[in-house]
């Protein structure tokens, strides 16, 4: 669904089919109130309409631009997509194509004849694992998929030097049939070396005659079996948001020498700065574990011998008078703190000036730089500025940090749109955000669409932004007061507009006043004259503001809802950079750090460890010891989404021999290094985002706090488990807490998420002095909430405390005794609290009416009270010790 569709009660599960084709051709569309959406097999067929109607809502506005390509993106405010874009096209601005119009493009894609490659491989894994010298079958398929039968057609592979096959050919005498296939099982024993590369596989054939040949390289990894094979990022309670640590086990019958390894582990959205390099001498025994845990600090920049003041990521626990070690191994050093300062910030970047860049260079020399944000940043600090960043990405590159001190610190870089129409002519825009643009700042706008260009216009009087907000119930023709989400930003005077393009009129406040707050708003403007027509709800509210005045006349006409930025005017420092500077490296303010008694006597680089023995909340705690520490960087981290801050638990490692060959590499949490990652990435489906390892946690988190307070790791069950796939290979410990409180006796529970909970698994309920251990006899479905407000007989909607761990399309019961009844979810809606149903209800319910899903009902009844909120998970992970995740739940 490309546009959105909405059903009659304002879900968006539309009833949309299953798409199966192998290729697939898809329309979206829009002109006021009206959107559609056509898709097809694109090798066959017509198109089919998928959706024909109104948007979701007045306010859904997918396409900021004046044109764009939206297949594939993976959904409003998603990084995430499936499937490879072939080709596409925009047409013209105003223009609506019919449907017969849309079925004659089809028509011509199916023309083009797309077509599958004509030779596979019996694996869907990015990578295939081998030890060196171990012998693998490997499956080689060829399919005619041409419309004439394929003569003389000869399957071979072309192997590294030192691999050897039983057989490096096969031929087939027989004519292979149009669609028909044909494939050779060869067995490949790999060289005594290690080996990061591809082996070629080519299929050969004749068509009336012809010659065609195909290849295929399939990557293979020729290493010894040392695997990332268990890892924390936290745990809880008390909450311990850095306790981490990654293990590594030997899957060889003999011992490995590890020497010089390198571990390389990065969160979400954070450049690389350091590896881990495991110590020379270092050999791993047979099945043997080698533990690494995550100090309680690491130094944030680089620090040299004489220095005194250390910059680190963390402070959390240390004290003025302890005792830190610097560095690790041989490299470590022991110095006394005098003074505990503050941690670096969270990372901001260099300015990214979207629609207009992608990529911005600074130059050496250069005593200024355009910043993300300056949260943080204080003139007299320090700031660590990112260089070496490579576009596209290089693997295996890491960047470093030059620093510099803050002399002054300004504005950050600005996004915002134009809110309304900006003629050809005018001297000045109405715009949504007036925030950190000043006079003199050059403002780059539009696209070079038809009809309009790009120009770059030069402020010189900053006014006010406009004042939005949104109809919050329907207005009728002649009315002459609306009902908004918030109207106290307005003021009697301001000349409004309501409504879209198609139906936007203009009206004079007479007063606006504010009468509580809620999801649907609670403010009142009346106005002059009455509505020329009728408005429904969460259509726009404007009131332009004076926006910018610009130097110059526009020379092309710009329309509303055109995104724009400013690079604002950034932050100052000493000396100038000594390196170039691009966007999205990183900008870090270091803080004030820690003071040591006595200088460094050695360089220490960023990451290195800062270990105080004292903490005992911060970093890797109990035991076993580990066999290394290391200082950063976190496995988290905190990012902004929509004004707020979010902690990402998701990230990549990778595992390098001494030569730099990768060994082993994972994604945790999302795919963030898709080279990294194992397993089929072309499953596609809900829920369906590539092959990763979940990040252990618990299932149906609210936020950040209740994702971090849990004893929780995933690891390879049995371990060394290696199939190719980082989604099967891998399992976590089930995680949740509860929904709602248990009492002693109980003999079932309410949680938030029953995911990888399963009957005959013994999972562990609470903490502390109140934990105790049950065995699941049954899993039910997730949730337990109270209505809000008393529901009548026939109601289909729930206003309830909280629809945390509900979930569409499952069976939940409403009320106990005679009245209690039984009812499936049609979907939930977060930020408005309610739950709509399948079916009216049969029953009224009072205000504070139980809503609950059937939980997870117990073998035996539990012995203690627990609190809602309280943790329920199972096996404890097992650093440095064989693995122990449930068999029930596999």
């Amino acid at each position: 669904n490309l546009v959105g569709c909405v059903n009659p009660d304002g879900s968006k599960q539309c009833n949309l089919p299953n798409i199966t084709w192998r290729f697939v051709t898809a329309m979206a569309k829009g002109e006021p109130h009206h959107w559609a959406s056509m898709g097809g097999n694109a090798q066959q067929g017509v198109l089919a309409v998928m959706f024909d109607g109104p948007r979701v809502n007045a306010t859904y506005d997918p396409m900021r631009k004046q044109g764009a390509i939206l297949l594939g993106n993976g959904g409003d405010n998603s990084n995430g997509s499936q499937g490879t874009f072939y080709e596409g096209a925009v047409t013209a601005a105003g223009t609506f194509p019919s449907d017969a119009t849309d079925q004659q493009v089809q028509a011509n894609v199916v023309a083009a004849r797309y077509r599958e490659l004509p030779l596979s491989l019996g694996t869907k894994t990015r990578a295939i694992s081998m030890s060196p010298g171990s012998t693998r079958e490997m499956t080689l398929t060829f399919t005619n998929t041409t419309d004439s039968p394929a003569e003389q057609v000869k399957l071979s592979f072309a192997l590294p030097k030192g691999w050897t096959a039983a057989e490096k050919e096969k031929t087939f005498p027989e004519t292979v049939a149009p669609g028909a296939t044909v494939n050779a099982n060869f067995k490949i024993t790999s060289g005594s070396t290690p080996f990061n590369g591809d082996v070629v596989a080519e299929a050969s054939w004749t068509n009336g005659g012809k010659a065609h040949s195909e290849t295929l390289a399939q990557k293979v990894r020729n290493v010894s079996q040392v695997k990332i094979n268990e890892f924390r990022i936290s745990s809880g309670p008390p909450a311990n948001p850095t306790d981490s640590f990654i293990e590594l086990y030997n899957a060889n019958e003999s011992a490995v020498d590890i020497s010089n390894w390198t571990l390389t582990e990065h969160p979400s959205q954070q450049a690389i700065f350091s590896t881990v390099k495991i110590p020379a001498g270092t050999t791993l025994s047979s099945h043997g574990f080698y533990l690494l845990g995550l100090s309680n600090s690491g130094l944030a920049a680089a620090a040299k011998p004489g220095d005194t003041t250390i910059y680190v990521r963390n402070t959390t626990g240390m004290e003025a008078g302890d005792t830190v070690t610097i560095g690790s191994g041989a490299d470590a050093e022991t110095h006394k703190v005098t003074t505990v300062g503050t941690a670096a910030a969270n990372r901001t970047t260099v300015w990214q000036p979207l629609p207009d860049g992608p990529i911005l260079t600074v130059p050496a020399g250069s005593a200024n730089l355009p910043v993300t944000s300056v949260s943080g940043l204080e003139i007299g600090q320090k700031v660590a500025l990112g260089y070496r960043a490579k576009y596209p990405t290089v693997p295996g590159e890491t960047e470093q940090f030059e620093v510099v001190t803050l002399t002054q610190v300004g504005k950050a870089g600005t996004q915002a749109y134009l809110v309304a129409d900006a003629a050809a002519g005018a001297n000045n825009i109405k715009v949504t955000s007036v925030a950190n643009i000043s006079a003199g700042d050059k403002i780059r706008l539009d696209v070079d669409s038809l009809g309009h260009g790009i120009e770059t216009v030069t402020v010189t009087r900053v006014g006010s932004p406009a004042k939005r907000t949104n109809v919050a119930a329907q207005a009728e023709k002649g009315a002459t007061s609306i009902r908004v989400r918030d109207a106290h930003e307005f003021v009697a005077g301001d000349v409004i507009t309501i409504g879209t393009p198609a139906n936007k009129e203009s009206v004079t406040v007479t007063s606006a006043k504010q009468t509580g707050s809620g999801p649907r708003g609670r403010g009142i403007i009346e106005f002059t004259p009455p509505l020329a027509g009728s408005h429904i709800a969460d259509e726009g509210v404007v009131s332009p503001g004076t926006g910018l005045d610009l130097a110059a006349p526009l020379q092309f006409p710009h329309a509303a809802n055109l995104p724009f930025s400013d690079r604002g005017t950034g932050i100052s420092f000493k000396p100038a950079t000594a390196f170039a500077h691009m966007s999205n490296e990183p900008v870090r303010a270091l803080g004030t750090g820690i003071v040591l008694e006595t200088a460094l006597s050695k360089a220490h680089g960023v990451d290195a460890v800062v270990r105080d023995a004292s903490v005992t909340n911060a970093g890797y705690q109990g035991g076993p010891e580990p066999n290394q520490w290391f200082g950063g960087p976190e496995l988290t981290i905190a990012s902004p989404l929509f004004g707020r801050m979010i902690t990402l638990r998701e990230g990549s490692m990778v595992l390098r021999d001494a030569g730099g060959i990768v060994v082993d590499s994972l994604n945790y949490g999302s795919l963030v290094d898709p080279w990294a990652a194992a397993g089929d990435q072309t499953a596609s489906g809900m829920g369906k985002s590539g092959c990763f390892v979940p990040a252990p946690g618990p299932r149906g988190a609210s936020g950040a706090s209740a994702a971090s307070a849990v004893n929780a790791s995933a690891g390879r069950f049995p371990d060394g488990q290696d199939t190719g796939s980082n989604c099967t290979d891998f399992m976590s410990t089930p995680a949740t807490f509860l929904a709602g409180a248990s009492t002693r006796g109980a003999s079932n529970i309410k949680v938030a998420s029953v995911e990888g909970f399963a009957a005959g698994q013994t999972i562990r309920v609470d903490s502390g002095a109140n934990l105790e251990t049950a065995v699941i006899a049954q899993v039910g479905t997730p949730g337990a909430a109270q209505t809000a407000a008393a529901l009548e007989t026939g109601a289909t909607v729930l206003q309830v405390s909280s629809t945390m761990g509900f979930n569409d399309g499952q069976t939940v019961t409403i009320g106990t005794g005679a009245d209690a009844e039984t009812a499936t979810i049609a979907h939930t809606t977060s930020w408005a609290g309610t739950i709509a149903l399948s079916v009216p209800l049969a029953h009224a319910h009072p205000f504070g009416t139980e809503v609950t899903g059937t939980g997870l009902t117990l073998a035996s009844p539990l012995n203690r009270d627990h609190a809602s909120e309280s943790q329920v998970n199972g096996n404890p992970p097992t650093p440095g010790a064989p693995n122990q995740y449930s068999a029930a739940a596999q």
